[in-house]
């Protein structure tokens, strides 16, 4: 079964985004692979809220080739966006989604979808970089209200260049 796995910039009180969803406070570090990091996975998933912060920052979010994306909104109209999946059951999908055969499945955003679908038990692993800031307010890595989950660390990364401290964890 394929593995749904959460992660992100993190800052160092718990943030994904500043208050008013802004991103300006991640800094990039050169020793960190991301084409490596992105080529176990060919389905990401993304919340609303993500998806709209995504094309407010000029992102344009379709299917490529090899990845597929998929975006989960009671809102959104499918017509509208032909060139993605867009679902009004996270649970549901996702579940078909791990199913069947492919690579693993990256939870991209946000916060609130990966409550939901840690609450049903969808989400496998987390890795977070870990940003050394503190933003004081903005968009929670897990919003409340959230039941307890333990974690298992799996491995661990200190990048010397910018302090960013990568973490991953498996969900227990």
């Amino acid at each position: 079964m394929r593995k749904v796995s959460y992660g992100g910039a993190m800052s160092l009180d718990g943030f994904i985004a500043g208050p008013n969803g802004e991103y300006d406070w991640i800094v990039m570090d050169p020793d960190i692979d991301f084409a490596e990091m992105m080529a176990r996975f060919d389905t990401f998933l993304i919340g609303r809220k993500t998806f709209e912060a995504m094309r407010r920052m000029g992102t344009n979010v379709k299917d490529r080739r090899g990845a597929r994306n998929v975006v989960f909104s009671r809102t959104l109209k499918p017509a509208d966006y032909p060139q993605l999946t867009i679902s009004d059951d996270a649970e549901r999908t996702v579940a078909e989604l791990r199913a069947k055969p492919g690579k693993d499945i990256a939870l991209f955003g946000g916060g609130e979808l990966f409550r939901s679908l840690l609450a049903a038990g969808l989400v496998d692993e987390v890795g977070v970089s870990l940003i050394p800031v503190l933003l004081g307010a903005g968009i929670p890595f897990l919003p409340p209200p959230a039941a307890r989950t333990r974690l298992v660390l799996r491995k661990q990364r200190l990048y010397e260049k910018t302090g960013i401290v990568g973490l991953w964890y498996d969900i227990k």
